[in-house]
């Protein structure tokens, strides 16, 4: 595939007359899609009715495979189509940046395991090469060396010495060798980058004290200090700015003789030949897109790639966000801040998507309400917005996970990120629903409910009303959680830093929790009555007092953002409702169970809770967000752990779960001319690893 890519390309850019290259795209397009389909076929489902659909792919560690089923692709129009056709290549011609940026030396180690994987003739029936499987399953899972979740270094349940012998068995040509470097010169390096417990340990740390940036091994950053970074985007940032750019959002932060400096990621920069494929396939988007305010926005996103110029990304994300009626849109950037300690770098990422048109109508009315729910919030006046603008909510299918969506896709997303488009310009929010109905059929009867459950009436709750719930609960989060409050003048967001992340999840979550309890839903016909707001408050605070640390090892604190947001308000509520017994933490037959005893009073402490949030938010009051999250949100009780652990490892589930992501082909005549896009459901989570590292990999192993 390589080779005929590359062809295309000297012949694309060799060809004015557009007609020839239309003609010379659809060829090459049928030519790689044949490729593509034989490296799928075998592994395709034979059938994706409702009745037989097999989501489960793979399980290992503390992993769950699931494939995710397109619905009604089939209805959808030609032009739609092959518009997320093209959208889907650019998500994927993006994965090796995202490695990169996880860990600098992720790509040499991924290309190694691929070589081994695909040239390694030795004995495979044996403890150790089964470990080196599982490993490389974990860091193809994880893109990259360290946990998706807990940050941590995996290490390797296989011996230095029988990894030393896979690569001198393996195929010379496929290893990752630079020029005149010997497989024993790659083994020197990867041997520690693999196997030091303490050498790249973390990928993130926001632990107190320490030096975030040079503790941590994510790859935004080289050879230079947290108070460095802080000194150097202090000298450009303006604070009395009302529109800033994301500064620091597509670079990397070094220091070259002496002077601190950014590289930007663009055509001509950092990760240029991966963002040159990236282009090429939005350029094709964008000849079929659903409307001339989606070509412009695309044509927006193609310069901001090409010039790395953080006005015209503000410039794409005001029309993306203005623009809510396409039946199919997009995600494709450096947007998430989640991976940097410091909150300023951005993971690039992607997701195609189809709206799901009957489901949408329930976040349309979510967000036509937007404003009575913002004037009626517990927040102070003062940090309410006077006109929620233009907050669009869809209910979307995934068509393709690409970049830091993937293989762990997020469940509701609400772009774009800055505060002042939010607030000019408005937001998009999305609840991906296929991948939540794939989530929650493979999760049916794993008995996780009836182990921690207090009692059989919430069990009940749940059974009745729990999937109605949750994604109600995730619509007010993303549809307007997100949308509403607003700065105070003068003041900047970016003064929370590292607490930013789960304070503003925070926000977000307790804004959905205090209006599940509303009367207002009930009328608007959201939810029959208030036990099914009961069912999530019982989720929530199950979740976050208990059920969630199973997640993490033995003596470790708490570190993803949204996980700390969760812990931080259950534990908070849990405390200030003491007196009252609002919430009852207690035993039976050894094991710690929670159990809500005052529904409307644990509302009342959810909007007291949320008022704070905003205040902090709005004030950019780093002292005191530092103090919830530090207080509420880290700490784990070591006891009520190991208890949780050991009852959650009885039922042999997986805590994490991720997907493989469909294969779309195109379907050409005889003049080659697209004439349908067929979808196949691979189901070889490894095979598929194989096929992204054969398919889509534009980076050298070492950037």
């Amino acid at each position: 595939m390589t080779s005929t890519v590359l062809v295309f390309v000297i012949l694309h850019h060799q060809t004015k007359h557009s007609a020839m290259k239309k003609s010379l795209i659809l060829c090459t397009i049928a030519f790689m899609s044949m490729i593509m389909f034989n490296s799928c076929r075998n592994t395709a489902s034979k059938t994706d009715s409702a009745d037989d659909f097999d989501y489960n792919v793979d399980r290992f560690e503390d992993i769950r495979v699931l494939r995710y089923k397109l619905p009604a692709f089939e209805n959808l129009s030609l032009q739609e189509k092959e518009f997320i056709y093209y959208l889907s290549e650019a998500a994927l011609c993006g994965r090796d940046i995202q490695w990169d940026q996880n860990f600098k030396y992720n790509l040499l180690v991924r290309k190694t395991l691929e070589a081994i994987l695909l040239s390694y003739k030795g004995d495979k029936d044996n403890d150790e090469y089964k470990a080196f499987v599982t490993y490389a399953k974990r860091v193809f899972f994880a893109n990259g060396i360290h946990h998706h979740y807990s940050n941590d270094k995996f290490i390797p349940g296989f011996s230095r010495e029988y990894f030393i012998s896979l690569i001198n068995s393996s195929e010379a040509s496929l290893l990752p060798l630079s020029d005149g470097q010997t497989a024993e010169a790659l083994t020197g390096i990867l041997i520690p980058v693999m196997f030091d417990p303490i050498l790249y340990a973390k990928k993130v740390d926001q632990s107190q004290g320490s030096d975030m940036i040079t503790s941590s091994s994510v790859n935004f950053y080289e050879g230079v200090s947290q108070a460095e970074v802080e000194t150097y985007y202090s000298g450009i940032v303006d604070p009395a700015d009302l529109t800033p750019i994301s500064y620091g959002q597509n670079t990397k932060v070094v220091k070259r003789n002496g002077k601190v400096e950014e590289l930007t990621y663009k055509a001509d920069g950092l990760y240029g030949q991966a963002i040159e494929r990236i282009i090429f396939w939005l350029e094709k988007a964008k000849e079929v897109a659903m409307n001339e305010i989606q070509e412009k926005e695309l044509a927006l996103l193609i310069d901001y790639y090409r010039t790395g110029d953080l006005k015209t990304w503000d410039d794409y994300n005001i029309i993306w966000a203005r623009n809510t009626t396409p039946s199919v849109d997009y995600i494709n950037g450096f947007i998430e801040t989640y991976n940097d300690p410091l909150g300023l770098k951005a993971n690039w990422e992607a997701i195609v998507d189809y709206k799901d048109t009957e489901a949408t109508k329930r976040t349309e009315l979510i967000t036509a309400n937007a404003q009575w729910f913002e004037d009626n919030s517990p927040v102070n006046p003062s940090y309410r917005k006077e006109t929620v603008t233009g907050v669009a909510a869809s209910v979307i299918n995934i068509a393709m996970l690409g970049g830091d969506c993937y293989p762990a896709s997020p469940l509701g997303i609400n772009l774009p990120n800055s505060n002042w488009i939010r607030t000019q310009s408005g937001s998009k929010s999305v609840t991906l629903a296929n991948i939540t109905d794939a989530i929650d059929i493979a999760s049916r009867g794993g008995g996780m409910l009836q182990e921690f459950a207090a009692d059989e009436d919430e069990i009940k709750r749940a059974m009745e009303y729990g999937s109605l719930a949750s994604a109600l609960h995730t619509d007010f989060h993303e549809c307007i959680g997100h949308a509403s409050g607003k700065m105070a003048p003068g003041k900047d967001a970016n003064s929370l830093k590292n607490y930013y992340s789960p304070l503003e999840e925070a926000r977000a979550d307790l804004f959905a929790l205090y209006y599940l309890m509303d009367e207002k839903v009930i009328e608007l016909g959201l939810i029959p009555d208030h036990e099914a707001a009961k069912a999530e408050y019982d989720s929530f605070i199950r979740n976050g007092l208990l059920t969630q640390i199973v997640r993490i090892k033995p003596g470790k604190d708490i570190e993803q953002a949204h996980m700390r947001d969760r812990a931080a308000i259950s534990h908070w509520v849990y405390e200030k409702g003491k007196a009252d017994n609002v919430i009852e933490v207690f035993k039976r037959d050894g094991k710690t169970f929670v159990k809500i005893n005052d529904y409307q009073k644990l509302r009342t402490l959810f909007g007291e809770m949320l008022a704070e949030i905003q205040r902090i938010k709005s004030e950019g009051d780093f002292e005191a967000g530092k103090a919830i999250i530090e207080n509420y949100g880290v700490k784990i009780d070591q006891s009520l752990h190991t208890e949780v652990l050991e009852r959650y490892a009885k039922l042999n589930l997986a805590p994490y779960t991720g997907f493989i992501n469909p294969k779309l082909i195109p379907v050409t005549d005889a003049n080659g001319m697209i004439t349908d896009i067929k979808v196949e459901y691979c189901s070889d989570f490894l095979q598929q690893m194989l096929d992204y590292g054969r398919d889509y990999a534009y980076l050298p192993a070492i950037n």
